[in-house]
């Protein structure tokens, strides 16, 4: 049975699923986590089967080369059957505007984009290439994060700077994680039976990279990221938001480059940065009560994401909906009261039994004047239906 191959290459970890083709059912998924660190995490999940492997300072090459090697082991499908691999990619700006056949030009923009997302873009064209070597014969497609964001609209597009240098060098927001966003609103807009058109909508994708997106009329209405996914929300190696007069001073003070500092921004900063510990949201909430840095990374951290929320709120006058969606929107309980709780004056009631069970769906009550949704993201079976898309062109 003819099969898509789906790669979904981070800036900490490696996700990808298998999906069969005709009907967009799921065959295989795995998850390499704490890549290049210690305790690098290898899973499997096929069937009712699981299959697990840890090891120290697992690279992109060898999680790459271990993925095919375990769907023919474990007899999941032979490599015959993968017609066509999918990559995520962060940043296509406005070259890249839907699911996209790569070939050496398009594998070459994609890395010219690299300024834009330096985290991101570079290794989404490795793994473009260790597939290209090892699947030589079968088609590579692209599906951007940039897309979605695209019809923003331009007062929350656009920087204050001279217009004419926004139009000349198209500097504007470009937003990411934007196949998340678009598949959590029309995920809601499912749950809840009603036309996307009609809501308001805030969707926080809370993971290692961290954003918030405000939805209207159906379309993208705005996004915390900008010019590329350094800024916004507090994230796992990445600052946010700083004022850019940090970049000549630190350039002064720690006698580094601009690219050095926005290293530092990219790589040191964020959770990381803050707590001295880990960007891992499991590893620092478990030191947060006796480590007062830690307790600090996660106050800074839920503190951005009210602020923008509550930013989206007045922008949009009022919302329905809010998503927690990421690994860390869905996996932690205690950071969804957190947030709840603080934006409690804009009349979001959480279900505190919903809310721990976790479960897909409606989590807030019914007394509630902003419906609050539990989504796992699915941005694997929205690349999928863009792919078939095209393929069927």
């Amino acid at each position: 049975m003819p099969k898509i191959l789906l790669m979904n290459a981070g800036s900490s970890s490696v996700k990808w699923k298998l999906f069969e083709l005709t009907d967009e059912s799921v065959v295989a998924k795995g998850l390499v986590e704490r890549m290049l660190a210690k305790g690098s995490k290898f899973e499997i999940k096929y069937g009712t089967e699981v299959y697990q492997e840890t090891t120290d300072n697992l690279t992109y090459e060898r999680a790459a080369e271990m993925i095919l090697e375990k769907l023919t082991a474990l007899k999941i499908t032979p490599l015959a059957d993968i017609v066509c691999v999918g990559h995520r990619v962060v940043f296509g700006g406005q070259t890249f505007k839907k699911a996209t056949r790569v070939d050496a030009e398009v594998s070459a923009q994609i890395l010219a984009l690299s300024d834009h997302a330096p985290l991101h873009n570079p290794m989404e064209a490795k793994y473009i290439e260790l597939m290209q070597q090892v699947l030589p014969d079968v088609p590579q497609y692209a599906v951007f994060d940039s897309q979605f964001f695209t019809q923003m609209p331009e007062e929350n597009a656009i920087f204050s700077l001279p217009y004419e240098l926004t139009k000349k060098y198209e500097i504007r927001r470009y937003g990411e994680h934007g196949i998340s966003h678009e598949y959590l609103v029309h995920k809601a807009a499912q749950i809840l039976d009603r036309p996307l058109e009609e809501l308001k909508l805030i969707t926080l994708h809370l993971g290692s990279g961290s954003s918030v997106s405000a939805t209207k009329d159906g379309k993208a209405f705005a996004s915390s990221m900008g010019f590329t996914p350094l800024t916004g929300l507090t994230m796992g190696t990445r600052a946010g938001d700083v004022d850019p007069s940090l970049v000549p001073f630190l350039m002064e003070k720690l006698s580094l480059s601009a690219t050095g500092v926005l290293e530092l921004f990219n790589e040191k900063s964020g959770l990381l940065g803050l707590s001295g510990y880990s960007d891992d949201m499991r590893d620092i909430k478990e030191k947060s009560a006796t480590d007062a840095q830690c307790r600090l990374a996660l106050d800074v951290y839920e503190n951005k994401i009210v602020g923008y929320t509550g930013s989206y709120f007045a922008q949009l006058g009022g919302a329905d909906v809010l998503v927690f969606a990421g690994g860390i929107g869905e996996n932690n309980a205690w950071l969804r009261q957190d947030i709840c709780a603080r934006l409690a004056c804009l009349g979001v009631e959480l279900d505190q039994t919903l809310n721990e069970q976790g479960q897909e769906g409606v989590i807030s009550t019914s007394a509630s004047k902003v419906k609050v949704l539990l989504l796992p993201t699915n941005e694997e079976l929205a690349m999928v239906q863009q792919i078939k898309a095209q393929l069927e062109k």
